[in-house]
This record gives structure tokens, C-alpha cells and sequence, in this order.
């Protein structure tokens, strides 16, 4: 299994089940991202704690998530990102785009603060 996704009320978590983040499994990433943005949940946690490596193509596996997550007037929320990814991040100055918090239960709150506002902002 690539990936484990557990679907919640609020959010969807995508957790990678490998060590890469790679030409070989970003397609994979982003079809994940458009089967559940749409289907399951406007809120998605990528969650990268297993992960040690990610490459361009992974990059822009997550910026699709991030532009889904954005249309679907969601949050899109990096878990777990390691140091190297991080670092690839921030040398391709995505740092401002991306939302990137240590753990999924950061994440996990984030989310449900976001959907706070949205309805405060709605009334």
C-alpha cells in the first residue's frame, strides 16, 4: 500500500507509506488528491512523516493538492515534513504557500480553527 487514507468528518489524512516522494509515485500522490478533494473532503493533511525524500516531481504533486484543497475553499496541510523536504521547500520558496505544521494533530486543529472562522465569518 502507497498510501493510508482515513477519512473524518472534517478532513481527509493522506499518509505516504514510503521512504520517497518521487518521479515515481507523485502521479500516483496527485490522483489521490483529486479523487478525495472533491469526493471526500475540501480539508487535506499530506502527511510526510515517513518520508525521508522528495524530488521536484513530489513538489509538484503537492502543490496540486494545495491548488484542489484552495478551489474546494479548503486548507491543505503538510504533516511530519522532514528536514531534506523542508529544505527543497524552502530553496524553491513554496515556504509562503505551503501551510506546514510538525504533527497531523497540529494539523488536525488547524483545520477545525479554519472551519471555525468560516462559519463566524458566514453569520
Amino acid at each position: 500500500m502507497k498510501f493510508l487514507i482515513e477519512n473524518k468528518e472534517k478532513y481527509t489524512v493522506v499518509t505516504l507509506k514510503g521512504e520517497k516522494l518521487d518521479a515515481t509515485i507523485s502521479p500516483d500522490v496527485k490522483a489521490v488528491f483529486v479523487e478525495q478533494v472533491p469526493a471526500n473532503s475540501r480539508n487535506l493533511i499530506f502527511d510526510l512523516s515517513e518520508s525521508r525524500y522528495c524530488d521536484s516531481s513530489g513538489l509538484s504533486a503537492i502543490l496540486v493538492g494545495n491548488r484542489l484543497c484552495s478551489e474546494a475553499n479548503g486548507l491543505f496541510v503538510l504533516a511530519g515534513v522532514p528536514e531534506h523536504t523542508q529544505k527543497l521547500i524552502k530553496i524553491s520558496q513554496l515556504d509562503s504557500v505551503f501551510t506546514s505544521l510538525p504533527t497531523v494533530e497540529e494539523a488536525v486543529d488547524s483545520i477545525f480553527m479554519a472551519e471555525v472562522e468560516k462559519e463566524l465569518g458566514a453569520e
